[in-house]
């Protein structure tokens, strides 16, 4: 089952997924609304808040330095990867992924790196705006694991047992249920290589780059705290959209 968005966050899709023609950073999310896969070179995309909007849980510093620099480096790296490449011309990223075993290493590296980290932004908000889950997503967390707050303990343990840099996830797998899983570096489940694949609704980054200034060493700690930024709404919409087939 491949990634499907939903109507807020698929333009940003669009514009930071599909292999596409050049264009100016832009500021917001809304900005790239209206870029198209037209365009011949991916570009980093603008965060829906500003840097410091998820202070205290993640400060500002960490945030520009890993939207402006690492998510950047990725960025270049897939659009490296991507000259002289003719036959994936008009390929949005997720059918990349999706077949990125046939592909050269700097697809997977740098093309999940490109795509985990637009996921990631959107998966967030100011932590006054976080709020629950809720309508089908709350009840399949319930159904699923009990409680959210177990569902939050399982997460955390898969994010917490990562070795090394990787990511945590909740996807809606192949059986349209939710379940909990971990990647490695920038793999990710829509990936023909992952372990378990599936539909990402939330992931986290569990690269020291992405909570060492604030936590250091205590992994456990950011994974704990970052439950407080994440984004329910934009959440609940990828799952009624994953569950949907859309």
């Amino acid at each position: 089952m491949l990634l499907n968005f939903t109507a807020r966050t698929a333009a940003l899709a669009l514009a930071s997924f599909g292999f596409a023609g050049a264009s100016a950073c832009a500021e917001s999310a809304a900005t790239h609304q209206e870029e198209t896969e037209s365009m011949s070179a991916f570009s980093l995309p603008g965060l829906p808040y500003a840097y410091d909007a998820l202070e205290p849980v993640i400060d500002a510093e960490t945030m520009e330095l890993h939207h402006s620099r690492h998510h950047q480096t990725y960025v270049n790296g897939l659009n490296s990867a991507l000259e002289g490449r003719s036959d994936l011309q008009g390929t949005s990223l997720e059918d990349i992924l999706a077949r990125v075993s046939d592909l050269p290493k700097a697809f997977r590296n740098h093309g999940g790196g490109h795509w985990n980290h637009t996921f990631f932004w959107e998966s967030m908000t100011a932590p006054a705006d976080s709020g629950a889950p809720s309508g089908a997503l709350a009840e399949a967390i319930n159904a699923k694991f009990g409680s959210l707050d177990e569902m939050k303990s399982q997460f955390n343990s898969a994010g917490a047992g990562q070795f090394g840099s990787g990511w945590a996830w909740l996807i809606v797998n192949g059986n349209g249920e939710l379940e909990i899983t971990a990647t490695p570096n920038q793999d990710n489940p829509l990936m023909d290589v992952a372990e378990t694949r599936g539909t990402p609704i939330l992931g986290n980054d569990v690269w020291e780059h992405a909570y060492y200034v604030t936590y250091r060493n205590r992994r456990a700690d950011y994974l704990d705290a970052w439950w407080q930024v994440v984004n329910w709404d934009v959440a609940s919409e990828r799952y009624d959209a994953a569950v949907a087939g859309n």
